[in-house]
């Protein structure tokens, strides 16, 4: 038979490789447009361990994520440089107080009480700061928290925007003496 097949070869026929039951296996090439197309893959496959992976050329999709997400997390914490005068200019724009009043809504009434008289938390109406009644304070205190005291670190959470507006509507509580406030706690920090 093996014979009969490298006759059957050379003229171009198909060969039987062998017969079981009636079934004849056939010995068929594959199709050239089939080679190609698998040893192309084949070949970009290598391409694409070598350059991504051994040495290390192009830039993979979770490190270009991360890369782009912790250069938006700067850009947006760097905006408006936080000094007093910002701070203050701040509190004079309706927008941002607005968006510090949602901040403070959704994150400090809890312990502030809605109107800032104070909960669990100090009186935010008063002119007595426990921790220091200037704008970079106040931004402090919410940026940093004071964990031992029970105050949350809010900065890694809400991001610098946020904190920034949410201590502008704090500017804006301050000194207001809203009815039915806690009783003083800390130092007067007198404004100018």
């Amino acid at each position: 038979m093996t014979a009969m097949n490298d006759d059957a070869r050379a003229r171009g026929e198909d060969r039987v490789i062998h017969e079981v039951d009636g079934i004849e296996e056939f010995d068929n090439h594959l199709p050239n447009w089939w080679l190609a197309t698998l040893f192309g893959a084949i070949a970009f496959a290598c391409m694409y361990w070598f350059y991504f992976h051994v040495f290390d050329l192009g830039e993979q999709p979770a490190r270009a994520y991360r890369r782009e997400m912790a250069a938006l997390a700067e850009k947006q914490g760097k905006d408006v440089a936080v000094t007093g005068e910002a701070l203050v200019d701040m509190s004079k724009d309706a927008a941002v107080v607005a968006d510090g009043a949602a901040v403070f809504t959704s994150t400090c009434v809890a312990c502030h009480a809605a109107n800032g008289g104070g909960n669990v938390g100090p009186n935010l109406t008063d002119e007595f700061w426990l921790h220091g009644g200037s704008p970079e304070q106040i931004y402090q205190s919410v940026r940093d928290g004071y964990p031992a005291k029970g105050m949350p670190a809010w900065g890694p959470q809400l991001g610098g925007r946020r904190v920034q507006a949410a201590a502008a509507y704090v500017l804006t509580l301050r000194n207001s003496n809203v009815p039915g406030g806690k009783p003083p706690q800390g130092e007067k920090f007198a404004t100018k």
